[in-house]
């Protein structure tokens, strides 16, 4: 496998995806390496190839560094980035999953130097949609840029770890947010809207954020976390009242998933990934940002709301159940040559 991004350096949701696709082929025998400039990661179960670089531009650089490995001693080559420069087989199977459009994101991200590097990363998930055998999206919504590419294989969650279960709630009403302050995610913007609207009519209710970047100074009841292990996040889940990602832009949106796992009923703006998670708001709360606050009331006040709403979760998580997705990736793995969809 390649990645950019591994859990030991990254807090970007490809390389978390990475490692536990990574684990879970090691589990069921296959021998798995990953190239990644990330160290490798504590209690991992695969090879980690280590290729730090320094620097600017790292994520081109990586693409020229996996350009020059020789591949030759494996049966796949399964790409999560950077395999835009190997136009030339190097194993009998090359595999690409795009993790959603660099194109999308750059329609959404401020910032002109941000936005020139997402629009170059577009190119680069175009030109890698060509090189490989057989490419994948994780939703159908992902699409629009590369409407050629017709597998799709969504994002796993590890049931055993997420799943429902043990666990008391937390006695105050309570939202669970994680993410990034600042960006796409719009930590700072739920927990504006938590201070203005929920918090005044819920009394006593709390924001739990798993995120890194939050300011020292944060309003009543909002709590930052910072960064957890999966075990501590999986508990967040279990005893939160309700799930809440804001954000403007996701492929897929791994904790829409790993909340819904967890029987906890999601909030979030229609974005690409929370409209494909939710089955279009059939398994969530889709609103926008002005009716984030009402959205969030509501459920944090009418427990039978939060109770079936948790539970039509439950059913639509089996989806992406983690085992599952990589019987998928199994079956892709052996026919890769053949350009139907599986």
């Amino acid at each position: 496998m390649i990645s950019y991004y591994l859990p030991s350096e990254s807090k970007i949701g490809v390389g978390y995806q990475v490692h536990a696709l990574a684990n879970e082929l090691a589990r069921r025998g296959h021998t798995v390496d990953v190239f990644s400039p990330c160290a490798p990661v504590d209690g991992a179960e695969y090879g980690n190839v280590h290729l730090p670089l320094r620097g600017s531009l790292r994520t081109f650089r990586f693409a020229f560094v996996m350009r020059r490995q020789d591949f030759s001693t494996y049966d796949v080559l399964h790409a999560h980035g950077e395999d835009y420069w190997m136009w030339r087989r190097r194993v009998p199977m090359h595999v690409r999953t795009l993790h959603g459009s660099c194109f999308e994101e750059a329609l959404r991200i401020r910032g002109l130097k941000e936005r020139a590097r997402m629009v170059l990363l577009g190119f680069t998930e175009v030109l890698a949609s060509l090189v490989a055998d057989r490419t994948v999206l994780i939703s159908p919504q992902t699409r629009k840029w590369t409407p050629w590419v017709r597998t799709v294989i969504p994002n796993g969650v590890d049931e055993s770890r997420f799943g429902a279960g043990g666990g008391e709630k937390w006695p105050h009403p309570t939202v669970l947010f994680v993410g990034t302050w600042r960006g796409r995610k719009r930590g700072a913007e739920l927990a504006a809207c938590f201070a203005e609207v929920v918090r005044p009519r819920v009394p006593g209710a709390r924001l739990r954020m798993v995120t890194q970047d939050a300011p020292a100074d944060l309003p009543d009841g909002v709590v930052a976390l910072g960064r957890l292990t999966d075990d501590e996040l999986a508990e967040e889940y279990r005893r939160a009242w309700v799930f809440c990602l804001p954000s403007t832009y996701e492929g897929f949106g791994i904790p829409y998933a790993e909340a819904m796992t967890a029987g906890l009923p999601v909030v979030a703006t229609p974005n690409v990934g929370a409209r494909y998670v939710t089955d279009e708001g059939r398994y969530g709360v889709l609103t926008d940002l002005d009716g984030l606050g009402d959205r969030l009331v509501e459920l944090l006040t009418d427990d039978d709301l939060r109770s079936r709403l948790g539970a039509v979760a439950r059913t639509r998580a089996v989806e992406f159940e983690l085992g599952s997705v990589v019987d998928r990736y199994e079956r892709l793995y052996t026919t890769a040559n053949d350009k139907r969809p599986i």
